[in-house]
Parts: C-alpha cells; structure tokens; sequence
C-alpha cells in the first residue's frame, strides 16, 4: 500500500508536530539541536518528507508527545476511507 507525502494523514501529523512545536517555543534549528541532526531534516518532515515509524517516534519524543495519540489520528482520519486494492 502507497501513501503520498501529501495524505490527509500526513497533513494531520506535520500539523500535530508543527502546532506542538510552535507551544513549545522552538525553532527548528533548536528541535536540531536536541536531537543531534542537522534543523533541515525537521523541516522536511514538516513540510512533505516521509516519515519512516522509528523517526515518528524519536520526534514525538523530542516535542515530548505521545506517539499514540498521533496513531489515533491517523486511525480517526481513515475511519470512513475505503480500503484501497494493491495492485
């Protein structure tokens, strides 16, 4: 099964990271920092880069969030979708 990068379920979750980002007061340089990584790659994930499952956790934990809560997100915004065929 494909997903753009331009889902409604990855709109969803970089709002949910940027919104959490922004109550936080930190910058994405800052968000870099903490983790070690270069600021960029927070911004990509932002903006309309994938996010592999280990890399969604890391950066909830950095804005200290729940990766669950994010999952249910993404499992409320899917409730009414039919499944896909994938071929």
């Amino acid at each position: 099964m494909k997903s753009s990068t331009y889902s409604t379920q990855y709109q969803i979750i970089r709002k949910w990271f940027t919104d959490r980002r922004f109550e936080l007061k930190l910058t994405l340089r800052e968000v870099g920092e903490k983790a070690g990584r270069h600021h960029s790659i927070f911004g990509k994930i932002e903006s309309d880069r994938k996010v592999d499952i280990v890399e969604y956790v890391e950066y909830c934990k950095l804005l200290d969030l729940d990766p669950h809560e994010g999952i249910d997100k993404i499992l409320d915004s899917m409730k009414n979708m039919p499944m896909k065929n994938s071929k």
